[in-house]
């Protein structure tokens, strides 16, 4: 599974951004796409997460800022970013797990400015 990630970018903080990822290849269900980010000096952590029926899992520190959401049919995660903190800047790689393995993205810089 090869996974595309776009969008991401520059924001005043409490603004929005959005990122997506296609994934293809994929030769059976996705069971898990989701995002996760790393920002400079600190380990990757879990963003957020979206099984194939919906089922959503946030890190605390975005609940109630951002939405995650999939499209089944066309492979794609997406990641709706509000409210943006200074904080929320880091690589965000977007990541798939199916029955063959886990793969990743190649990230996506979002940067929020003070």
């Amino acid at each position: 599974v090869q996974l595309q990630a776009s969008g991401g970018g520059l924001v005043q903080a409490g603004g929005s951004l959005s990122v997506s990822c296609a994934a293809s290849g994929v030769r059976f269900y996705i069971h898990v796409m989701g995002w996760y980010r790393q920002a400079p000096g600190k380990q990757r952590e879990l963003v957020a997460t979206v099984s194939r029926y919906g089922s959503t899992d946030y890190t605390d520190s975005v609940k109630g800022r951002f939405t995650i959401s999939r499209d089944n049919a066309q492979n794609t995660v997406y990641l709706q970013m509000n409210s943006l903190k200074p904080e929320d800047t880091a690589v965000y790689y977007c990541y798939a797990r199916t029955i063959e393995g886990n793969s990743w993205g190649q990230g996506t810089q979002v940067t929020v400015s003070s």
